[in-house]
């Protein structure tokens, strides 16, 4: 087992990975731009490190001064969280051949699953169905056109190494796609330095179903049940939950069973969540790997019992899971709202600056995670993501009685939040009842919701 681990990452995630080493007798060492030098994760790391300024390209996303803290920390394994250098694979294999352990897959998985077009080939490898589209990465517009004329329009065009909705564009028609495409590309070079895309049809209002696994490097794999992320807006999850209120028994037995059949052929380890698109009449299609700890984690873990950063600690040092698929124990129901720094009235416009009331939700099911406190000053450099709200209760109908309360009691003043606009989402009887898509919030903000 490791004793010196660096956490290579901010905010929330940050504070939740130096807790479970805590907890696991692990020494820890945070790193932080000039902008978090007050962060409140620093606090309860063993040491800390400044890395750069607040530029992410100029701190937690360089891997020069990221190394170098490891170095100088005397570290054995970084934790990169989610987001940042999480699913750089050139990161992972630097890390490794400094011999310093990457808490995550291996480089040759994060290449592979990373990239969208070649983890669709391991699906297909694997028997699990995809969404119809271009068998690689699109090296022109004009193949572009030819691939989107033969799988159908609309088709969406997404970043090979993209993640989080950026570098993803829907297009109608040729003229259209010729901008999404370039569109896309731009976007994708800024947040990835990589600017190759592919396509999908696009599929009409389906939901986001994923599927939690955990895998050791002796070849065990187990799955963690689902969660359904459904409630997004431009691709962004906002509001996630366990179970699926709409997926069959059946179809969700296939699905669970595709997921561990994917990540067992690909030779996967460690966590990562396996993405699926489900359309109206239940036939469901991979679409992408994410090869790291999700924003989402916490859902899974109450209704499982098993903390997820600790067995990737665990799995990363060479153990074995310890436990077979049947001693996986599903429970209750859990549903997870993101409480941004945003105001929903603005169009979710970031809205920085200082907390003057911090008043979180509490009692019996109730977990938040945040590294926000009154008084805190939420960067404009960053995600605007502040804390995460999540409740367990015995079934969904408890869950979401206690998840009203909670957003009525947690209360945050000196900047806008996402949390009122959340009151809107679980209140809504299409929500309330499980009858919700990819499409929900879009209609919700323009008033045609059913």
């Amino acid at each position: 087992m490791f004793s010196r681990i660096l956490v290579a990452n901010r905010g929330e995630i940050a504070l939740r990975v130096i807790r479970a080493c805590r907890e696991m007798g692990i020494q820890t060492v945070a790193v932080y731009s000039t902008a978090d030098a007050k962060g409140s994760w620093l606090r309860y790391a063993d040491e800390s490190i400044c890395i750069g300024p607040a530029p992410s390209s100029k701190s937690y996303l360089s891997i020069p001064a990221i190394l170098a803290a490891a170095e100088i920390a005397d570290v054995d394994a970084i934790h990169p969280g989610y987001g940042f250098l999480s699913e750089n694979a050139h990161f992972a294999e630097i890390c490794r051949a400094s011999k310093i352990a990457f808490i995550g897959p291996t480089s040759e998985a994060i290449r592979t699953m990373g990239d969208k077009s070649a983890a669709r080939r391991a699906a297909e490898k694997a028997g699990v169905a995809v969404v119809p589209g271009s068998k690689g990465k699109i090296t022109g517009e004009d193949e572009a056109i030819k691939t989107a004329r033969e799988i159908g329009y609309p088709v969406l065009v997404k970043a090979s190494a993209g993640g989080g909705g950026r570098g993803m564009r829907v297009a109608h028609n040729d003229m259209s796609l010729r901008s999404a495409i370039q569109s896309a590309q731009a976007e994708a070079q800024v947040a990835f330095g990589d600017s190759s895309v592919y396509l999908e049809r696009y599929l009409d209002r389906p939901r986001h179903v994923e599927v939690q696994i955990l895998a050791d490097t002796h070849g065990n794999v187990v799955h963690l049940f689902e969660r359904d992320c459904s409630v997004q807006r431009r691709h962004q999850k906002m509001v996630e939950e366990s179970p699926s209120p709409a997926l069959p028994k059946p179809v969700r037995k296939r699905m669970l069973q595709s997921a561990v059949r994917l990540m067992k052929t690909a030779g996967y380890t460690n966590a990562g969540t396996v993405e699926f698109l489900v359309d109206r009449d239940n036939s469901f299609y991979f679409i992408e790997v994410n090869a790291r700890i999700q924003v989402e984690h916490p859902v899974t873990e109450l209704v499982t019992g098993i903390d997820l950063v600790k067995e990737q600690i665990r799995l990363a040092a060479g153990e074995k899971l310890g436990y077979d698929q049947d001693d996986v124990v599903f429970r209750g129901a859990a549903i997870e709202v993101r409480v941004n720094a945003e105001d929903p009235e603005q169009g979710f416009r970031a809205c920085p600056g200082r907390i003057t009331e911090w008043s979180p939700a509490g009692g019996p099911g109730v977990r938040v995670d945040s590294h926000a406190h009154q008084g805190y000053v939420v960067p404009p450099n960053y995600d605007s993501l502040i804390a995460k709200l999540i409740v367990h209760k015995p079934d969904r109908r408890q869950a979401l009685l206690a998840l009203d309360r909670c957003l009525d009691e947690f209360t945050i003043s000196g900047i806008k939040t996402t949390l009122p606009f959340f009151r809107r989402v679980i209140r809504h009887a299409g929500f309330a009842s499980g009858h919700y898509d990819t499409g929900f919030v879009e209609d919700l903000l323009a008033g045609t919701e059913s």
